[in-house]
C-alpha cells in the first residue's frame, strides 16, 4: 500500500469561519465552514480516498479489504472495520458551545455501545483576542454545575485561556470545554460524533431556533476535579520529534523540518497520521512510494510501511499520529 489522502468533509456551523477554505488551499462554495474532517470513520461520514488507484472507496471499505494490513494487527482486533481516529480543522468565528464528552462506559450504556470521547487541541493559528476553555477553576458538585447553567454562571468556573499558535490541549473524556473565537485549531481525537452541549450563549442555531442543551445528561458525564493547569507544556526542537500527547487512545508529536528526516515505523504496529499544518515538501514510505504533501493536508500511512522519509521544501511542520 501507499500513502493515502482523502477528500475532506467540509461542515457548516452557525460558530464557523471563513479560514479553512484558504488555509486547505481549496475552493467552495460553503460559508461558516466551522470544520473539516481530514480522517473519518464515524458512519455516515466516512472519509473516501482522494488519490491512486483506490480513489473512490471510503476508509471502512479499505480496513475491510485491507485488514491490519493498513490499520495493525492489534488495532484490527480492537476496533474491527472502524477507523479509530478522527481528525478535524476547526476555526471558530464565534465561541462554540460549551461542552463535554462521556468516557467509553458511559457512552457505550447510552448509546448503543459507542465509544466516548477523549481528544486533543493543537493550536494551527489564532487571532489576536483569540481563545478557550478548559477545565474547572474551582471544586463544585454536580447540583451547583445545573444551577449555575441555569443562571448564566457556568462560565465563571471556567479557566479561560489566551492561546497562540503551538498550544496543545488534552482533553480527556469528562472534562467542560469550549473552543473561543478566533481559535485554529488541528483536533485528534476518538471516532465518536457523541457531544454534551451544556450551554450555548443563548445563542440561535442556523434554522432560527435554540440549539439543544443536555444539561442533565452532562451532569454525569462531567469529571468535576480541579487542576491548576490544563495547558500542555513541552519544549520543541527543530529536525526533533516532540510528543506532545500519548495517552491509551493515540500518541501525537510535533515535527517540523527543515532538512529531511526519517521515522522508523518498523516496530509500530499502527498507521500513522501525518497532518500537515505549515509548509510543503514529501513524504516517501520504506517502498519508495512518494505522495506531496502541503499546508493543509492530512495523509495516512499504512500500517505495513516500514519507514517513512520527509523532504521539505525549505521548511515543513507536521503532526504525526497513531494508535
Amino acid at each position: 500500500m501507499y500513502p493515502l489522502k482523502f477528500r475532506p468533509i467540509l461542515k457548516t456551523l452557525v460558530w464557523g469561519g471563513e479560514k479553512i477554505a484558504p488555509f486547505k488551499g481549496i475552493e467552495t462554495d460553503q460559508h461558516n465552514i466551522g470544520e473539516s474532517w481530514e480522517l473519518s470513520g464515524v458512519k455516515g461520514n466516512e472519509s473516501v480516498v482522494a488519490n491512486g488507484p483506490l480513489a473512490g472507496k471510503n476508509i471502512t471499505e479499505l480496513i475491510s479489504e485491507y485488514k491490519e494490513e493498513l490499520i495493525g494487527k492489534a488495532n484490527y482486533e480492537k476496533t474491527g472495520t472502524e477507523f479509530p481516529l478522527l481528525i478535524k480543522f476547526i476555526d471558530a468565528r464565534q465561541d462554540l458551545s460549551i461542552q463535554v464528552h462521556p468516557n467509553d462506559e458511559l457512552a457505550a450504556r447510552r448509546h448503543d455501545g459507542s465509544k466516548g470521547k477523549t481528544e486533543m487541541w493543537y493550536v494551527v493559528n489564532a487571532d489576536k483576542d483569540a481563545h478557550l476553555m478548559s477545565g474547572l477553576t474551582q471544586a463544585i458538585t454536580p447540583e451547583e454545575y445545573a444551577a449555575r447553567v441555569e443562571n448564566n454562571t457556568i462560565t465563571d468556573v471556567l479557566h479561560d485561556y489566551r492561546v497562540s499558535p503551538g498550544d496543545v490541549f488534552f482533553l480527556p473524556a469528562g472534562r467542560i470545554h469550549s473552543i473561543g473565537a478566533g481559535s485554529f485549531i488541528a483536533e485528534i481525537q476518538q471516532t465518536s460524533n457523541i457531544t454534551y452541549r451544556i450551554y450555548d450563549f443563548g445563542r440561535l442555531g442556523l434554522d432560527g431556533k435554540p440549539r439543544e442543551l443536555h444539561t442533565e445528561l452532562a451532569k454525569d458525564a462531567i469529571d468535576y476535579s480541579v487542576h491548576e493547569d490544563y495547558r500542555t507544556h513541552y519544549t520543541e526542537k527543530k529536525n526533533e520529534e516532540t510528543v506532545l500527547v500519548s495517552c491509551q487512545y493515540f500518541t501525537t508529536s510535533l515535527l517540523e523540518m527543515d532538512k529531511p528526516y526519517v521515522k522508523d515505523l518498523s516496530g509500530l504496529d499502527s498507521f500513522l497520521i501525518v497532518i500537515c499544518t505549515a509548509g510543503h515538501g514529501e513524504i516517501v514510505d520504506g517502498e519508495g512510494n512518494c505522495e506531496s504533501i502541503h499546508q493543509g493536508e492530512t495523509v495516512l500511512i499504512p500500517a505495513s510501511a516500514s519507514s517513512l522519509r520527509f523532504i521539505p521544501d525549505g521548511s515543513l511542520k507536521v503532526l504525526t499520529s497513531f494508535v
